[in-house]
């Protein structure tokens, strides 16, 4: 994994779902693991402007960094029509996993890798719960579940 140049910076959920909706060339990437996607819900595509890619940044349930992410993402980007330059919003269940996702995407040559601050759950409360303080879901943006 070669972390060595930056990503583009970090945006809230509201600024990443504008980006999304009106704009054919920006692509959401949700680095969570399939039980995450299919139990805790995801970011409707239907109201993406363009395609949305799903892709582990970590393996379930080792939570090992996934090896091949970044070659696995830039076929799949390509493969969706995107370009290295074009806007790529990441995210994950916080922002911590969509980061390290964001800063390895902008070493293989993305100059437009955002993370989602908050991520799709958001940051613990003082009770240790998410989906009460921020992110996607805390937003009232639109999401499914199963």
């Amino acid at each position: 994994m070669k972390q060595d140049v930056d990503y583009a910076g970090d945006v809230s959920p509201e600024a990443a779902f504008e980006a999304l909706k009106d704009n054919t060339a920006a692509r959401l990437v949700d680095v969570r693991t399939q039980p995450e996607w299919g139990f805790v819900g995801q970011v409707d595509p239907d109201v993406l402007a363009g395609p949305s890619i799903n892709l582990s940044w970590q393996d379930y349930p080792h939570m090992a960094v996934n090896g091949a992410f970044a070659d696995t993402l830039k076929r799949a980007l390509a493969e969706s029509g995107a370009m290295p330059s074009d806007p790529i919003y990441v995210l994950c269940r916080s922002g911590v996993r969509s980061l390290a996702a964001a800063r390895e995407m902008a070493a293989h040559g993305f100059t437009a890798a955002y993370n989602i601050e908050g991520g799709f759950e958001g940051d613990k409360d003082e009770a240790g719960h998410r989906g009460k303080t921020n992110g996607w879901k805390v937003a009232g943006l639109p999401w499914k579940q199963g």
